[in-house]
């Protein structure tokens, strides 16, 4: 008896850990890329190359399941990926919040396949929200309630999808009619000025070591925030050494400046570690706080 329970905590954990892997681009259409033959690597429990753009679904049960999902773009510094931290485990804790989460492992811009590198990782977002989109029926999802999170260079791509309102997907036929620009978007200690408060190693990853002061200026998202900007949630520490609390301050200002709907949150403590597993209480609270805005948002 003890042999078969053990068999069956053993499947159970693992049904429970296996998640559905999405090839975001339909086979022969990825843009952007020379065909070079590379493969998926990992260092030091990051990613630090993609061979394709992949999408891991994470759903709760259906008898839980919102009609909202989120796309979780993990961080890095658009040098690698903070998969499983900045990944899987957002993914996991929106799962106990009855909210789908597909978690996006995009292409990196320091990669040797591409043929322009700063645009990579918006066309694999803007990708998988057209995807989603497309098959928010197979998910049990709204195509009507679909977002993103983005922690620290994640942040920047999900504030870049947010206001890049050309598509770059490329693809062709009944794709062209699907929106790029996600229902709302929740950004943590995100990098969004590439200039005098940038985080310089996300400026060169995504840049070049030489941008010019006029590609600065456009990838520095504070400076794309329209009134068309979905309603967008920010939670920073003051405290952050790594990305200057500056970037979130920058890009709020703006959303008030257009009227973009919205709330952040600026936390003493907590460095740029705001993520599942807090050091304090207070810093731990953005969960709640990003829980109710969601709801708030999605009864409207």
């Amino acid at each position: 008896m003890k042999k078969i329970s053990f068999l069956l905590l053993i499947f159970f954990t693992l049904h429970l850990s296996a998640q559905e892997k999405i090839m975001v681009w339909p086979k022969g259409q990825m843009p952007n890329s020379k065909g070079l033959p590379l493969k998926t690597e990992e260092k030091d429990g990051r990613i630090i190359q993609i061979k394709e753009t992949e999408l891991f679904a994470f759903l709760p049960p259906k008898e839980e399941r919102k009609q909202m999902a989120v796309i979780v773009i993990p961080g890095g510094g658009y040098y690698k990926l903070t998969y499983d931290l900045g990944g899987y485990q957002i993914a996991k804790w929106f799962n106990t919040q009855g909210i789908s989460a597909f978690v996006l492992n995009y292409r990196l811009p320091t990669s040797p396949d591409l043929k322009q590198k700063e645009i990579a990782p918006l066309q694999d977002i803007q990708a998988a929200i057209k995807y989603l989109r497309k098959n928010a029926g197979q998910y049990g999802i709204s195509p009507e309630q679909i977002g993103v999170i983005g922690t620290s260079a994640g942040g920047h791509l999900a504030a870049s999808v947010s206001n890049i309102t050309e598509d770059y997907t490329e693809l062709k036929g009944d794709w062209t009619s699907i929106p790029t620009i996600p229902n709302f978007a929740i950004l943590v200690s995100p990098v969004i000025d590439l200039g005098e408060f940038a985080h310089i190693g996300s400026r060169n990853s995504l840049l070049g070591e030489n941008a010019s002061p006029e590609k600065i200026k456009e990838y520095s998202m504070q400076n794309r925030v329209t009134e068309k900007t979905p309603p967008t949630i920010l939670f920073h520490a003051q405290n952050d050494k790594t990305v200057p609390v500056m970037n979130s301050i920058l890009y709020y200002q703006e959303m008030i400046k257009n009227k973009v709907k919205g709330a952040m949150f600026i936390f003493p403590e907590g460095e740029h570690k705001i993520g599942i597993t807090n050091k304090s209480e207070l810093t731990d609270n953005w969960k709640k706080l990003c829980s109710d805005w969601l709801t708030m948002i999605g009864n409207k």
